[in-house]
């Protein structure tokens, strides 16, 4: 284990299909591009260590329920569901399966982030000199494709631009699937900072302004998993250090002794 491990792409696309614009076509293979390296954990059995199994049990009877007479079924209200055929939902599936329909061309920058999801490279299929085309003229004027798309049972709106010499593809979240902060009355009926406060806030602001950089972050979190596991690899004891607490101080006096903080460096 390393502090930095390299993700390595992967060489199966996920989905395949044609990306069309008007009477243009375009084939493309969807790559992964966004990796979860969090630490996993598997529920043991205390007394022998030996995993655990998942089992779908039936909250009536408590019995195990084989996976042959598990269905898919949808609340209506309180302990009352409808049934779903698996053939029913088949035939429901959205269209554009194996085609993203591009709608329009939007400014790149004007898509607010809070939308994104995830992120696919697109990689040409036996169509390099169309994908070139399209690449190069999404960075000439800072645009990006809007769109939809299927992967597996669940259709998305889509982002495609230029990054890095590649189209990426971007799932986008639903405008509903996103709350309005404003619906929160706290935050319509906030407290206006005070002109000292609001000074010297940004003051530490301007201190600590600069350029951003991701490779500045690591998670320290998964470092210290890491570190244990090469230790009870080793048969090596484990001591827990339990952190101190912080001091709470007035907002005054922790502006100001921030601020003194960042001027010392």
């Amino acid at each position: 284990m390393t502090e930095k491990t390299k993700t390595d792409p992967s060489r199966r696309p996920i989905w395949t299909g044609n990306l069309t614009i008007g009477l243009v076509n375009l084939p493309l293979k969807l790559f992964p591009m966004i990796y979860d390296k969090g630490i996993s954990f598997r529920f043991l059995h205390k007394s022998d260590g030996q995993p655990l199994k998942y089992q779908k049990i039936c909250t009536k009877d408590q019995k195990v329920i084989p996976w042959e007479e598990v269905a898919k079924g949808y609340e209506v209200s309180k302990n009352m569901y409808i049934l779903f055929d698996v053939k029913e939902l088949a035939a429901i599936k959205p269209e554009s399966d194996k085609r993203i329909r591009i709608s329009k061309f939007v400014d790149y920058l004007s898509v607010d982030p809070i939308y994104y999801n995830k992120s696919y490279i697109l990689m040409p299929n036996k169509s390099n000199e169309t994908y070139s085309l399209l690449l190069a003229a999404l960075q000439n004027k800072g645009k990006a494709a809007v769109g939809k798309i299927t992967l597996r049972t669940k259709e998305y709106p889509v982002l495609i631009h230029a990054y890095k010499g590649s189209l990426v593809l971007t799932t986008m979240r639903y405008s509903y699937d996103v709350v309005n902060p404003q619906e929160y009355k706290e935050l319509r009926n906030l407290d206006k900072p005070k002109k000292q406060e609001l000074d010297i806030a940004n003051k530490i602001i301007e201190d600590l302004s600069g350029e951003f950089d991701i490779e500045e972050f690591e998670d320290q979190y998964r470092k210290k998993i890491e570190e244990i596991i090469k230790k009870k690899i080793k048969g090596q004891k484990i001591t827990v250090e339990t952190q101190p607490k912080e001091e709470v101080k007035e907002l005054m006096v922790a502006l100001r002794e921030t601020l003194k903080q960042l001027q010392k460096k």
